[in-house]
């Protein structure tokens, strides 16, 4: 017996040395060769690029992997509890590998086996397991990677505290919906951050690590609950909550909100894009997708709402004037439409708010429409009044009569529900206007004249319709929205508000074989001598063209690359009228340069740029600020932040070009925005043949400029300016902007001398005079008196011209001297030389914009 016993044990030692030969063999093949696991003590995971506005709401994320890196220490303890209690309540205190989980899934393995089940190898890998397969592993289902998977968790646990672990493990785990890692799902599923979680929602993100698509709340809601219910279980089975939270816990339905931080910077597609762009150019695509960046964009949520709402009702108000283009497509009107409706494409660029339909039927007072869905809706014949047909140039057809000059049966077309006609009366209900995407398209800028910050930037109708943003991507012609730096150039030359140009025809020559050059003003009118703020106000090319010319194309080129508007001006007069092509952003902030007394500011998207770990790598204030730095207040002065803006032009000068333009809203061209009733400048601008309108202008505190013009350059109507598409566009996003803020006027520097004249003369106004204004002047400028001279130019007055249109006895009595055209017989008879002339410009003239 005792012999037996000897040799049962002998056998048993031996076995056991063959085992743990076995297993010190299979450690040392699967061993060799593996992932090195040092490599998770510096481990950075690819997480979120996140841009913020400038009120702290969330714009844009960019990412490979949805994930925001979060610490150990500041994840909740009850988030920790409930990932530990469904994956692995022994974490603190296995080695690595659970041993009493690994036999019970191989004796389940062996009997899915044994049954011949077709079912997924059951797996007890415990969280370093975990780590060990989603950083160093793939995810093959082996026997293989699950031994490798097990020798690497054994050396993480001796390399690695428990901490560590669990702080990559909660960080790297995929969670479903494109989220990695507690923080994002918390804000994917739940739209919180981990401190704001209950029981039940920590529960539920415990719930998706082993499989997240299965749990999926909207296409799997009650396996996603009873997955959860089943985490809250193993909560109270651990001790973690107490009875009444498990059973209060279990009875909440599973409810799952959208992420509604996004929402609050509806519109600000065309600004996330560019500053996508920006980033990936300044710091490569790697840092943008998986750096972790946060950047503090200039966005104004509530500016950049605002400013894409007017900016579409503009567009659409322009559009309605000018016809309906017909309808989307065409189906059969008969039994069985609801499926061939369901099948037509949405058009890019519909309002969330439109729907497709289908003419059903027509009478003499509206259209029966078929909805997708089955529902029946009638547009009424009042709705679909405007839709003229759409001829060439933007012209327009009769108005319809009867709903079957619009659409005929079986047409597709867009409509919106509406519950009121034009005259206030209601509708009843399913009664729908008849709508249309806008061909034309446009662009708005706002931006803070003191630091260049952008508050709002929109690139278009719609970012689902055209991702080119017209903003900051489109070239296009000025028009006469480029005079005011002509204007600006000649009183930083000695002029001044009052200085007289001479409006009238001219002819300049362009170069040997070709014809002469003969710029018109937009209604083919002369005001004669004319000052240099009416020429501004009532937006007079042909005295631009004379001002352009006596000071000289260089010194206007120079002027506008001063002002960052175009980079290399052609020296051609032409170019005075606003043929030159610029940005709609680069105008606006030019603009911005003038509200701001003459300072350079470079216009930015971006306030800040952090790295993943807090660190700020770019500033968009480059001011160094000494003393804002302290820890405490102990009652010492506050700091004065040093201004670094260049100086481009004298304060003064840039002050009577503000005036000017204010003036340009009070009394010329603008002064379809003069209903904001704020202190409000700006200028209107129209291409040649109208293909471009603006209107730019500005608060003291907010520069704006508008743009609107089809993608491909045509004409937008014969009749149509920057006064009258533009300028409304701008007035009401200055309701909205300003409606909360005080009437602040323009700020006056020093050395301005303010005096008082005629708005129309320039000279100094009369007691009573109804016409009479502030004008600024110079210290050093001469008062304008009873003889001034007026500025013709050198290239003659067009033949055939009559002063008599403009010269009437008031004039005649002001004593101005005209400087008569070369060849112009003297009082005895002689014709005096012609004065010098500038060399003219070669080549021919582009296409003269600066209509109006």
């Amino acid at each position: 017996m005792y012999r037996f016993f000897l040799g049962l044990f002998s056998l048993l030692i031996l076995l056991a040395i063959v085992g743990a030969g076995g297993v010190l063999f299979v450690f040392w093949h699967f061993g060799r060769g593996l992932p090195d696991y040092h490599q998770l003590a510096h481990y950075e995971p690819p997480i979120t690029t996140r841009v913020y506005g400038g009120d702290g709401r969330l714009v844009a994320e960019y990412a490979v992997e949805k994930r925001v890196f979060v610490p150990l220490p500041v994840i909740p303890q009850l988030v920790k509890d409930a990932f530990l209690s469904a994956e692995d309540k022994n974490f603190y205190t296995h080695a690595g590998i659970d041993p009493v989980g690994i036999a019970r899934a191989i004796v389940v393995n062996l009997k899915n086996r044994g049954k011949g089940a077709d079912r997924r190898p059951v797996g007890a890998s415990t969280i370093t397991q975990q780590v060990a397969k989603n950083f160093l592993l793939t995810n093959e289902v082996s026997i293989e990677r699950k031994v490798k998977e097990a020798i690497l968790a054994l050396r993480i646990e001796r390399t690695f505290s428990k901490d560590h672990i669990l702080e990559l493990y909660l960080n790297e785990i995929y969670l479903g919906s494109g989220a990695y890692g507690v923080a994002a799902a918390a804000l994917n599923y739940f739209d919180k951050g981990l401190d704001e979680l209950n029981v039940a929602e920590a529960a539920y993100l415990a719930a998706l690590p082993k499989a997240p698509n299965n749990y999926n709340p909207h296409r799997h809601p009650q396996a996603a609950k009873e997955r959860r219910d089943w985490v809250i279980g193993r909560l109270f089975e651990d001790g973690k909550i107490t009875q009444a939270e498990y059973q209060a816990m279990v009875a909440m339905p599973l409810e799952v909100r959208t992420r509604k931080e996004m929402q609050a910077t509806q519109g600000g597609d065309y600004f996330a894009e560019d500053i996508r762009r920006e980033l990936q150019a300044k710091y490569g695509e790697s840092a943008l997708w998986k750096g972790g960046l946060v950047v503090r964009a200039s966005m104004d949520a509530h500016l950049q709402a605002v400013g894409s709402r007017v900016l579409r009702q503009g567009l659409a108000a322009y559009d309605r004037r000018h016809g309906w283009r017909g309808p989307i497509t065409r189906i059969p009107a008969a039994a069985g439409w609801g499926p061939l409706l369901a099948a037509v494409p949405r058009p890019g660029g519909a309002d969330e708010a439109w729907q497709t339909a289908v003419v059903l039927a027509l009478t003499d007072h509206e259209a029966t429409l078929g909805l997708v869905g089955g529902k029946v809706g009638h547009v009424p014949f009042a709705e679909m009044k405007w839709a003229r047909p759409t001829l060439e140039r933007s012209a327009t057809g009769p108005f319809p009569r009867k709903p079957a000059d619009v659409v005929a049966l079986g047409d597709v077309i867009l409509v919106e529900p509406v519950a009121k006609g034009d005259d206030g009366k209601p509708y009843p209900a399913n009664f729908f206007t008849l709508r249309q995407i806008p061909k034309v398209e446009g662009a708005l800028v706002a931006i803070d004249p003191h630091t260049g910050r952008v508050m709002a930037m929109v690139g278009g109708w719609s970012y689902g319709k055209s991702q080119f943003n017209r903003a900051s991507q489109a070239m296009r012609q000025t028009g006469s929205s480029f005079k005011p730096f002509i204007y600006l150039a000649a009183l930083e030359s000695g002029y001044t508000p009052s200085s007289l140009v001479l409006d009238a025809p001219i002819a300049l020559p362009q170069g040997p074989g070709l014809p002469l050059w003969r710029p018109k003003n937009y209604h083919d009118d002369y005001l004669g001598p004319t000052t240099l703020r009416v020429g501004i106000e009532k937006s007079r090319n042909l005295m631009t063209v004379r001002l352009a010319q006596a000071l000289g194309m260089d010194k206007v080129a120079d002027y506008a690359g001063r002002f960052g508007i175009y980079d290399n001006l052609p020296r051609q007069l032409s170019m005075a009228l606003g043929a030159g092509e610029t940005t709609p952003l680069r105008l606006t902030a030019a603009y911005a340069m003038l509200v701001n007394g003459g300072k350079k500011v470079r216009p930015t998207l971006i306030d800040r740029i952090q790295d993943r770990n807090g660190k700020t790598i770019f500033s968009h204030d480059l001011r160094f600020c000494d003393g804002c730095s302290a820890n405490r207040f102990t009652g010492q002065d506050m700091p004065l932040l040093p201004d670094i803006r260049e100086q481009m032009v004298d304060p003064v000068s840039a002050y009577q070009m503000v005036s000017i333009l204010e003036g340009v809203v009070q009394r010329g061209t603008g002064t379809s925005v003069k209903p904001v009733g704020k202190p409000l400048a700006g200028k209107t601008g129209t291409s040649n043949d109208s293909n471009d309108v603006w209107f730019v202008g500005f608060s003291p505190d907010l520069a704006v400029g508008v743009f609107v013009g089809f993608d491909e350059p045509g004409t937008l109507g014969a009749k149509e300016t920057g006064g009258s598409i533009a300028a409304p566009i701008f007035r009401d996003f200055m309701m909205e902007a300003l409606k909360d803020k005080p009437p602040t006027p323009f700020r006056v520097p020093s050395g301005v001398r303010l005096v008082r004249v005629n708005a129309h003369t320039g000279k100094p106004a009369m007691p009573g005079d109804a016409k009479a204004i502030y004008e600024a002047f110079k210290g050093s400028d001469r008062m304008p008196g009873d003889e001034e001279d007026v500025l013709e130019g050198s290239g003659g007055i067009d033949a055939g011209f009559s002063f008599a249109p403009f010269l009437g006895a008031e004039e005649g009595a002001s004593g101005v001297q005209l400087t008569p055209p070369p060849g112009t017989p003297g009082p005895d008879g002689t014709i005096p030389a012609a004065p010098q002339q500038q060399q003219a410009p070669t080549g021919p003239a582009p296409s003269a914009g600066g209509l109006y």
